[in-house]
């Protein structure tokens, strides 16, 4: 009864499920994350189908739905629309029970319709998958059993069932936009959860996915690790998969004398590296300014709240960032420059003649300013390359 085609020590059973597990995590985070949600890559049909099979074996998930509910959290993030925001419905409902959130969001027809585009549509998906979907599980159970006994058959395939649920639905979505570090102040509130992407396929590394969506490597400072991307290499020097994009990497080159189109276009184009870069200006001048005005305990709040959305300030501490600046002039212009730079590439209506007049004009601005860090910022936007 207890019997399977293997028989193996405890310890053979444990690195069996995480290695059965790693696989599963694997196959979300290249086929249905980085390939099917995002285009990031192209698969081969070798390995697009093994992952398709494995993930129908051991999670029961439809590749629509799950390319669907990730699209919709990426147009709809950090809002009431957003499938599964701990900012919005809290973190202990999204971390313990983002499964049933997920399952909700999948009954949605209308996301299915909207966001389901480009998805699997063969015979396979239509006769065998996605009809099918609880079969593949209990496949899995039986296969489980077969090969490592009854009862260590029942507990790895508990394992297998669990680690999607928990650890992509509950600590990504939840933790992901909870709790971590920022490489980039992008408009949600995702985070890096762990430098070391190893144990969710690269995924811990969230904030830097939601800066550059369509990058097929999460990875971006050199202290951090996606192992993720280290399979997509291989498979790519097997001839199983074409990287369509990764995120940019700064280039620079002489400063240009005049502002010009290609001047904006790289600009937008490495916005995040410029807005980190404009972030540690501001808390430089900070540090500089508390030490200058001697009122570093009344102010010492306010170092984190420098480079976020000023909306996101807790009321409580308005009234103190609006008398720190009102002491500094060089904090005050740093500031306020800094809400208007980002205007150049969030104003969606304006032509591209009027974002280089207002580029221009802000880079004038800032160079006259007086202020060490943003003249620069403006040298170092003039030596973007577009690549």
């Amino acid at each position: 009864m207890y019997s399977g085609v293997f028989d193996l020590p405890w310890w053979g059973y444990v690195l069996v499920t995480l290695a059965m597990t790693h696989v599963t995590i694997v196959s979300v985070t290249i086929f249905l994350h980085r390939h099917q949600a995002h285009r990031a890559l192209d698969l081969s049909p070798l390995p697009s189908h093994f992952f398709r099979c494995w993930l129908w074996l051991t999670t029961g998930m439809g590749t629509k739905e799950w390319a669907s509910i990730h699209r919709k959290h990426h147009a709809k993030c950090e809002t009431p629309d957003d499938p599964h925001s701990p900012q919005i419905l809290g973190i202990n409902r999204v971390l313990w029970g983002g499964v049933f959130l997920y399952v909700k969001e999948a009954k949605n027809k209308e996301t299915l319709q909207r966001f389901g585009h480009g998805t699997p549509n063969d015979w396979i998906e239509n006769h065998l998958y996605s009809p099918l979907q609880k079969l593949g599980v209990v496949v899995m159970l039986v296969a489980d059993m077969v090969l490592f006994g009854a009862l260590p058959g029942v507990l790895i395939w508990m394992t297998q069932v669990a680690w999607i649920p928990f650890w992509a639905a509950g600590v990504i979505n939840g933790l992901g936009h909870f709790w971590g570090y920022r490489n980039f102040n992008c408009a949600d509130a995702s985070t890096n959860i762990f430098p070391l992407g190893i144990f969710i396929g690269g995924e811990e590394l969230h904030n830097n996915h939601h800066s550059f969506a369509t990058s097929a490597k999460l990875s971006n400072r050199w202290y951090e690790f996606d192992i993720g991307w280290m399979y997509i290499c291989i498979l790519a020097a097997l001839g199983m998969a074409r990287v369509k994009k990764v995120a940019p990497v700064p280039k620079l080159l002489q400063p240009r004398a005049i502002v010009d189109l290609n001047m904006l276009e790289a600009v937008i184009n490495n916005r995040y590296d410029l807005l980190a870069r404009y972030a540690k200006s501001m808390q430089q001048v900070y540090r500089e300014e508390l030490a200058r005005l001697q009122e570093a305990p009344r102010f010492k709040e306010l170092r984190q709240w420098l480079d976020a959305d000023a909306s996101k300030l807790p009321s409580d501490l308005r009234y103190r960032l609006d008398e720190a600046l009102g002491k500094s002039q060089a904090l005050a212009t740093l500031y306020n420059m800094r809400q208007e730079l980002t205007e150049v590439w969030n104003r969606t209506n304006a032509s591209r003649e009027q974002l280089l007049s207002d580029l221009q004009a802000w880079c004038q601005r800032a160079e006259e300013s007086g202020v060490r860090q943003l003249q620069e910022l403006s040298l170092r936007m003039r030596s973007y390359a577009l690549v």
